[in-house]
């Protein structure tokens, strides 16, 4: 049987037409879900490196929002360090806002460390942790790597001047290189690290590999992904610089 070519054409047509609508039906029926899974996937990374729940612990969405009622999330000025109030913890609004900011300035500036200091946005959130035992602060953060933006949480002590712990939830490095940030022997070196020297200025860095001459700051880098490491580095420098999260640190800090 031999068809027309305007019956082809139409039925091409039509065949694309309920392919689009079947698929947009599905994402609109899972956009609620999605989100849901985002949410609980930000607050677990959160509980995970506060110390109140166990890493490889999974956690349902009603355990993760009984858990973080024990976390104040502040609205913190990056101009001053002054605290100006409360703020919804949002996955959507976090996502969109770390981003659209990378977005924004990728291509910038040749400069990696002034391209972070410039993505760094005016209102900041602030996860104060008051879960008894494990009282933290929660930074969140973002900075170019080698091949991706990194995303990552930073957990520090009470005093707010010691590292607690580190995460990284979403970032594109080199598998096997790069991608180690997420390895959990590597981030391991991070607690007890101290942020600031001795002259208050910002310490905490990481190395090249074998590099590493002020343990008490530097973190050492990973065999094989130099431009990764550094990078990791330079996105403390800027974050907890006086640009970021610097002045409520001083501020805050005991």
């Amino acid at each position: 049987m031999e068809f027309s070519n305007k019956y082809i054409i139409g039925f091409a047509l039509a065949l694309c037409l309920v392919c689009s609508l079947a698929v947009s039906t599905v994402a609109v029926a899972l956009k609620d879900r999605q989100a849901a899974n985002a949410l609980l996937d930000m607050q677990g990374q959160i509980l995970r490196v506060s110390g109140m729940v166990e890493q490889g612990a999974s956690l349902t969405s009603e355990e993760a929002a009984t858990l973080f009622e024990k976390i104040e999330v502040l609205r913190v000025s990056a101009a001053t360090g002054e605290v100006m109030g409360e703020m919804v913890f949002n996955s959507e609004t976090i996502i969109k806002a770390s981003k659209d900011a990378a977005l924004s300035t990728a291509s910038t500036s040749n400069s990696a460390k002034k391209a972070r200091v410039r993505r760094i946005p005016n209102d900041l959130m602030v996860l104060k942790v008051n879960d008894p035992g494990n009282e933290c602060y929660v930074f969140l953060l973002w900075g170019n790597g080698l091949w991706s933006t990194i995303y990552g949480y930073l957990a520090l002590e009470q005093d707010l001047k010691t590292v607690k712990g580190i995460a990284f939830y979403e970032q594109g490095e080199t598998a096997g290189l790069g991608g180690e940030i997420v390895n959990p022997n590597w981030t391991a070196q991070w607690p007890g690290k101290k942020v600031f020297d001795a002259e208050g200025n910002v310490g905490l860095f990481v190395t090249k590999f074998g590099q590493v001459k002020k343990p008490e700051y530097q973190v050492d880098g990973i065999s094989g992904a130099t431009i990764t490491s550094v990078a990791v580095g330079y996105t403390m420098q800027a974050w907890l610089g006086d640009e970021a999260y610097g002045k409520f640190l001083k501020a805050e800090g005991k």
